[in-house]
């Protein structure tokens, strides 16, 4: 999976198509509804997207296998939920390892928090599961905060080390309403998700409030989400970069084959080959832009589609 490049992801992303036309019943039978024959599949631009909603509704799975772990989205109400089905664990981690390390270099390097008090108070997140691992690929105690901001805050004013924090976004605006740190070794990185427990604001407003609370601090954001297995993180400007075998490409309303990368506000199709076991190719209900350089920004949520914890601000 992580050889994947740009000269040979039409070809790779073309057989894991293949695989899962013929594998993945539920994508299948979607494939049959729509009236695409697999065979006239020629490019992955061409390819159909499964709606993310399936992941509700059905088991999406290419093959036969008892999973390693079940994934699961967080709801306000605790039903109609997502579920994943992960294979391998091993990838999942050694995945999120790499991904990460392509953003900040080894993470051996920093001492890793996480704020992720909604996350926590169920046991089958995938982003919890991911700090979790990256914690333990450090060999450090596990340090998970659910409202103990004081601990927290006393924890990030260590300057002598490189601190990276996760946190929901939040509990990250909850703490930076009473604190402030000032800690120019510190990354800290929103992973999204306000779950109706502050008003709805810009992703632009959510970095302005964390510049003021971690003024010297890096800010940076992580784009996932449970029917995922790769994730893509911003820079500074809230853009994101996808590693090489993942691709956010633009779907127009008014044409759902379009995928022209022209910065203009589309609903948000994602192929991530990492999920050759469920469906690499996912048509989400999140709102943004695709520029020609393969970088994408999240604006918001489809109209129909309910909120749910992995997601972004709304415009």
């Amino acid at each position: 999976m992580w050889n994947v490049s740009e000269d040979n992801f039409n070809a790779i992303a073309l057989q894991i198509f293949q695989y899962q036309a013929k594998n993945n019943k539920v994508y299948a039978e979607y494939l049959k509804l729509i009236d695409k024959l697999p065979e006239t599949i020629e490019h992955f631009t061409q390819i159909p997207f499964l709606p993310i909603a399936f992941f509700k509704t059905h088991t999406v799975v290419a093959g036969d296998f008892l999973p390693k772990k079940v994934f699961e989205s967080s709801s306000t109400t605790g039903l109609n939920t997502s579920k994943h089905l992960v294979k391998n664990l091993d990838l999942y981690h050694t995945n999120c390892t790499k991904i990460i390390e392509q953003k900040l270099g080894d993470i051996t390097d920093y001492e890793i928090s996480g704020l992720l008090p909604n996350y926590l108070e169920r046991d089958n997140s995938s982003l919890v599961n991911m700090v979790a691992h990256l914690m333990d690929h450090n060999k450090q105690e596990k340090a998970f905060y659910l409202y103990n901001h004081k601990d927290l805050f006393d924890k990030m004013k260590n300057t002598s080390t490189k601190q990276l924090l996760f946190g929901v976004s939040f509990a990250l605006l909850d703490f930076a309403e009473k604190y402030n740190v000032i800690n120019s070794n510190l990354t800290v990185i929103e992973t999204g998700g306000m779950k109706g427990r502050k008003k709805e604001i810009t992703k632009t407003e959510v970095y302005n409030e964390l510049k003021v609370a971690f003024p010297n601090a890096t800010i940076l954001s992580e784009y996932g989400m449970t029917e995922l297995l790769s994730q893509a993180y911003s820079d500074e400007t809230a853009k994101y970069t996808c590693p090489t075998w993942m691709k956010v490409l633009p779907r127009a309303d008014n044409d759902p084959l379009s995928h022209e990368a022209n910065g203009q506000t589309a609903a948000l199709n994602i192929i991530d080959l990492a999920n050759l076991y469920t469906c690499s190719f996912i048509a989400t209900d999140d709102l943004g832009k695709v520029y020609t350089d393969g970088t994408f920004e999240v604006s918001g949520r489809l109209d129909y589609s309910d909120i749910r914890g992995c997601s972004l601000m709304a415009l």
